[in-house]
């Protein structure tokens, strides 16, 4: 009498969690090279890759905040736009440049604003990258600020970023272009305004300490809070943008 055996291979996993009939994947592990189908409880364990195991660990992370008052970003930051205008036209340009290349040559009236260790310019398409030194100066101060009030609470430093800065003539009809409710007069014309967003922070060394966006834009409104309060800024709430829109009055 003759048997028959008939062996039964696993190239297509038929459990929930692998099945796919539509591309008849082939069910593979990449680390153990084993079908998670099959019953390994008495087979000895596949080697697994060299390069699997040396794999460095990365350094567990301490969620830490600061235990600052919340308050109304909207109610605070509302001061409007006629104000920050006033302040523009007493402090910024009386004309403002035509392009990036202008305003690269205006050195006796403008300052280059670039990344440092207080905050980091995202890459602007609708704006230049340079400021009044009185605004300048504020700038570098508001980062300051917001660094110390990491640094006296022990929290870890990050830096925020500069969304919007100094509107060449360019600029402004290129962004016309694209919004129809840009208006030809903004702060942003003189030099004296810029924008700093809220939602993304920059923590330029990883340590195992972090903090969510949502409590470093409480730091970051608390420093904005004291600068208004000691009347240096104007500063206005954008929702909308995720921002906050500050002109300097000294």
């Amino acid at each position: 009498m003759f048997w028959t055996v008939i062996i039964i291979g696993c190239n297509h996993c038929s459990c929930d969690s692998c099945d796919n009939e539509s591309n008849n994947e082939i069910c593979t592990d990449t680390v153990s090279e084993v079908c998670p189908c099959e019953d390994t409880s008495d087979a000895s364990p596949a080697p697994v890759a060299a390069s699997a195991t040396q794999q460095p660990q990365q350094p567990q992370r301490h969620l830490v905040a600061y235990n600052g008052k919340h308050f109304s970003y909207s109610v605070k930051f509302a001061d409007r736009n006629d104000k920050h205008l006033a302040a523009a036209g007493l402090i910024g340009l009386a004309h403002g440049p035509q392009n990036r290349a202008a305003a690269a040559k205006m050195q006796d009236q403008l300052c280059e604003i670039t990344s440092n260790h207080w905050y980091m310019v995202e890459e602007l398409t609708h704006s230049v990258p340079y400021l009044v030194p009185t605004a300048a100066h504020r700038l570098d101060s508001i980062g300051k600020e917001f660094a110390d009030i990491l640094a006296r609470n022990d929290l870890p430093h990050y830096r925020f970023r500069v969304t919007s800065v100094l509107r060449s003539q360019e600029d402004i009809r290129r962004l016309q272009r694209c919004n129809s409710n840009s208006i030809d007069n903004s702060p942003h014309n003189y030099g004296t305004t810029f924008d700093i967003g809220y939602c993304h922070f920059d923590q330029e060394v990883q340590t195992t300490d972090s903090m969510t966006e949502e409590n470093l834009k409480l730091v970051l409104a608390q420093t904005l809070l004291n600068q208004q309060r000691a009347r240096h800024i104007y500063v206005k709430y954008e929702c909308k943008q995720g921002c906050f829109h500050i002109t300097a009055r000294d």
